[in-house]
């Protein structure tokens, strides 16, 4: 990514609202912070300079001693969720200093979603490609199988990159130029227009462009 600042957030899941011509929009909710900011990273000491973001709230039970510590620094108690996004000047924020949608965003704003895609498991070539299948009939011996994979001679293996049954989703996925539909200041949520990879309550990262 570049250098560029983001929050956090977390898809609540979609809906739908209507533009002012009367256009029915699908959207997805997403509570956007409010992210703290827990540390200011400089070229000179760390070697690139970011700030460290924390979001939601963790009891102190649950956090170890030396997370406790680093946490206490900002003096907003402990979060569940951190990470680091590059920025040109870190001495633009400060250190307990809460970032909320309202303040990076605007309505209107094209941005970049990147979130953990949904995780289905060990699948064959039918669902994770697409593939056709064989002949659905009666006696039929050839179903959902992938089908030949390779030559016997020449090169006598199977290729690399070749679309064959296994792991499907729970990737790392980017949604880029996203159009960003409406700000809800009073509950910290933004709408954005079309779906953002993830499940509901998953966590996501919101890039501004």
């Amino acid at each position: 990514m570049p250098n560029t600042i983001g929050l956090l957030g977390k898809k609540i899941g979609m809906t739908r609202v209507y533009s002012q011509e009367g256009d029915a929009i699908g959207v997805t909710v997403i509570e956007t912070g409010p992210c703290v900011v827990l540390q200011k990273k400089t070229k000179g000491k760390e070697g690139y300079n970011a700030i460290q973001v924390g979001f939601v709230s963790k009891k102190e039970s649950r956090i170890n001693k030396p997370m406790l510590g680093h946490f206490k620094n900002a003096g907003k108690g402990g979060f569940y969720h951190v990470k680091e996004f590059r920025v040109d000047d870190p001495e633009q924020y400060e250190v307990g200093q809460e970032l909320l949608a309202k303040d990076l965003f605007r309505v209107g704003d094209i941005v970049d979603i990147k979130g953990k895609s949904k995780g289905r498991g060990f699948q064959g070539v039918v669902k994770r490609y697409g593939f056709r299948g064989g002949c659905a009939a009666h006696g039929s011996m050839f179903h959902r199988a992938p089908g030949s994979i390779g030559c016997s001679a020449w090169p006598s293996r199977v290729i690399k990159g070749k679309k064959m049954p296994g792991r499907m989703g729970n990737n790392i996925l980017t949604k880029k130029n996203v159009i960003i539909v409406d700000i809800r200041q009073e509950d910290n949520v933004v709408l954005v227009k079309g779906a953002v990879p993830g499940a509901k309550q998953g966590l996501l990262s919101i890039y501004k462009k």
